[in-house]
């Protein structure tokens, strides 16, 4: 059952290769991590609203998400992934 479950968190990971592009400049790997990230950022951006008429409505604001994916875009650009030196015998 705890194979499973790694299993799972394992998909959710994005490839070691997708985030290196992306942190080089690539567009195309900058937008799958955006992708990656995008149900997280909406969730993240949900706001609680009111109608006219007092009425509670829960919406996206999308001023919020905005931020939150041009923050994600120049934090992902500015990594800089450390080399890996392997293991020593």
């Amino acid at each position: 059952m705890e194979q499973r479950n790694k299993r799972k968190e394992e998909k959710k990971l994005l490839p070691f290769h997708i985030i290196k592009a992306a942190s080089e400049g690539d567009a195309q790997a900058i937008q799958a991590v955006l992708k990656h990230y995008e149900a997280y950022i909406a969730k993240l951006s949900t706001r609680k609203m009111y109608d006219e008429f007092g009425q509670s409505h829960y919406c996206v604001d999308e001023t919020l998400r905005r931020r939150l994916e041009t923050k994600l875009i120049a934090k992902t650009l500015s990594f800089r992934p450390v080399p890996y030196k392997g293991i020593r015998a």
